[in-house]
């Protein structure tokens, strides 16, 4: 990688955050999370990926993906949502969801789509 990439976890389930966040940081990532405040969290860090939960304690993720979405500064960011209902994809897919990953999900599907998301950024723009 020529620079370092940022990915941003905002989840409020601490297990799996605490999980991602130590294989992700193993693979080279810099990471950060948001449980709470997590819009403004991310508007301040502007993460090159963000995972997403979708139901966090007093948060919707759908709208703060919508909101990101309509945004200059964040409608490129790429945005994979985390639910564990594999019913809701079509819903995360309409907030504007660049991908979905249903809970409890295997690292590799996650690492997966990261390096999916990453290919796409990079025909975009270049690192």
């Amino acid at each position: 990688m020529s620079k370092e990439i940022k990915i941003m976890i905002a989840d409020d389930d601490l297990g799996i955050v605490d999980a991602v966040e130590m294989l992700l940081e193993y693979k080279g990532y810099l990471v950060s999370t948001a449980s709470e405040n997590t819009l403004a969290r991310i508007m301040e860090e502007l993460p090159d990926v963000l995972l997403l939960d979708i139901w966090m304690s007093g948060e919707d993720g759908l709208e703060i993906c919508r909101t990101l979405k309509s945004q200059k500064l964040t409608k490129d960011i790429p945005i994979v949502m985390i639910s564990a209902s594999k019913d809701i994809e079509h819903s995360a897919m309409h907030a504007g969801a660049d991908d979905f990953l249903a809970k409890p999900f295997e690292m590799t599907h996650l690492l997966d789509k990261i390096d999916l998301m990453l290919k796409r950024m990079n025909n975009v723009k270049s690192f």
